[in-house]
């Protein structure tokens, strides 16, 4: 269909002719020079020159026609298999002839885009300036194709390996500053003056080391970098700006899902010789939970500690609770705001997943609340009676002066707090995944803990309390088995030296002897596991 559409041509200069062969002029009479294109003698020749394609497809606005050109193929199968597809491209509907690159393209469609929420935007924005624009920004949209997505990942893969190296360098850095140092300070006066220039150059050192980029763009990054891209290439085939979302051929590295884990006796000894965590994300035991709450009771925001932990708020939830979301005497709260940070600026968003959602409040948390707004009202009171000023933002939890908190002050106050007490580290956000252990500790069903939490659905919930939920079934196992009255506990039944010559088929047409009959050549007690 397209093969007397393509034509050979080379770079070749030489006289030029015109159609009917005659020699083309100067204006002073000599023969013009120019590129011989198809007229060039060495075309015969299989290794001169190559070969191009010339279409036309379907016109554009004011009836223009068009002619995609294209060259630079080996032979006039290839030219003609490229303008084959460009046409049945143009076909359906997407512009052969644009010349829009995929960083404009980006660019135009996150400004297009008026609902997302102010911390996705910033992710987009962020992955436009640091992956999209630097790697693809430069290809055309209509030539983008899976493997430009995948030369991206790839060049993060490399970025990774440096910034682990980095890493690397960095701690090696921070272990000789601090050997540098406690060497200066424990040396005995006079002291060597070498030693705190070895010192200055060691501090010197660990500021270079974390002046370059550590911070690895782990599994779970590169699959919202990888979702982003997906989203806007599949908004361009829907309008026919591409043939296919190449975004979506691609594979990112296996997100491995943290599962809560709970700090056991064990777990607690081994962080204490090593440092080092067992999960990402870690819940204290009931125990430890206990011994947090009580030594923060006189914390100014030892309420605000106690709704976390036992109602599961996010800290921008509890951060923007307003009075009017509390109704006290019917024992509830709405979450209907959430404050986020964007580069570190608090703004007012909906709840993630925009699941506004109603929490039930049991009689201690309403009292406390009730305590809480009494304390609070005295403190706007002073506050007018000293300054004259006291700022209403309506909030449950602020500061004395009644100025909104920014959600990082929970956190940074969380930490202070716990390590006061020498308990294993969580964040702040564990604290509320605590309060879904001891929920379904309490046996809440699943589906009652979703809601609470907010989570999209229930396989989020299950998916993050696996670990937790395994041990409530052990628990509910052992419940089972203790409503059935036994004379005997845990009966093992042992097998005599006239059973054991028994065939499985005799076995089978034998009557079963009945366990707990006091004969101890059947069946021995296994001393229970408590007693012991």
């Amino acid at each position: 269909m397209f093969k007397d559409k393509t034509y050979q041509r080379c770079a070749c200069k030489g006289p030029l002719t015109d159609k009917a062969g005659k020699p083309i002029l100067n204006e002073d009479g000599t023969r013009k020079i120019g590129y011989l294109e198809k007229r060039c003698p060495k075309l015969k020749r299989r290794d001169h020159g190559s070969w191009y394609y010339s279409i036309e497809i379907p016109t554009g606005p004011g009836g223009k026609r068009r002619h995609p050109k294209k060259g630079g193929f080996k032979t006039q199968d290839q030219a003609a298999a490229a303008a084959a597809k460009v046409y049945r491209d143009a076909q359906a509907g997407v512009d052969v002839l644009s010349d829009e690159t995929v960083g404009e393209y980006l660019r135009r469609w996150l400004d297009n885009q008026h609902d997302l929420k102010a911390t996705t935007r910033n992710g987009y924005e962020d992955y436009l300036r640091l992956y999209f624009t630097p790697h693809l920004g430069h290809i055309k949209l209509r030539e983008l194709r899976p493997r430009h997505i995948e030369e991206m990942f790839t060049a993060i893969q490399a970025e990774n390996r440096v910034k682990e190296n980095n890493q690397e360098a960095a701690q090696l850095a921070r272990e000789a500053e601090k050997k540098a140092g406690a060497a200066w300070r424990d040396a005995i006066a006079p002291r060597d003056p070498q030693l705190r220039k070895t010192w200055n150059e060691a501090k010197a050192a660990l500021k270079a080391a974390h002046a370059r980029p550590r911070r690895q763009t782990g599994p779970a990054t590169q699959h919202r970098i990888k979702m982003g891209l997906s989203s806007a290439l599949e908004d361009a085939r829907k309008r026919r700006m591409v043939t296919d979302n190449w975004a979506a051929l691609v594979r990112t590295p296996r997100i491995r899902k943290a599962k809560a884990l709970e700090w056991t006796a064990t777990r607690v000894e081994a962080w204490r010789n090593t440092g080092k965590k067992p999960s990402p994300v870690m819940v204290w035991t009931p125990e430890q939970t206990g011994t947090f709450l009580d030594s923060v009771v006189y914390d100014r925001l030892y309420v605000l500690w106690v709704i976390i932990a036992f109602l599961g708020l996010r800290r921008g939830e509890a951060c923007a609770l307003p009075w009017s979301e509390v109704e006290l005497d019917a024992g509830v709260i709405h979450i209907t705001e959430e404050i986020v940070t964007v580069a570190y600026e608090p703004h007012s968003d909906t709840p993630k997943s925009d699941n506004i959602r109603d929490i039930a409040l049991d009689e201690d948390t309403v009292a406390l609340l009730r305590w809480w707004r009494v304390l609070q009202e005295a403190e706007k009171n002073e506050w007018l009676e000293t300054t004259g000023e006291w700022t209403e933002s309506g909030r449950v939890f602020t500061l004395e002066d009644g100025t909104e908190y920014h959600p990082q002050f929970f956190s940074d106050r969380f930490e202070r707090l716990y390590k006061k007490v020498d308990l294993p580290p969580i964040r702040l956000h564990d604290l509320r995944h605590g309060s879904a252990t001891l929920a379904l500790r309490a046996g809440v069903a699943m589906v009652a803990v979703q809601r609470r939490l907010g989570h999209s659905s229930i396989r989020v919930t299950s998916d993050i309390y696996t670990t937790v939920l395994a041990e409530v079934e052990r628990e509910a196992a052992e419940a089972t088995v203790s409503v059935v009255p036994r004379a005997r506990k845990r009966v093992i039944p042992q097998p005599t030296a006239e059973n054991e010559s028994t065939t499985q088929e005799e076995q089978q047409d034998e009557p079963e002897e009945e366990l707990g009959s006091g004969h101890s050549d059947d069946a021995r007690d296994v001393p229970d596991q408590d007693a012991a």
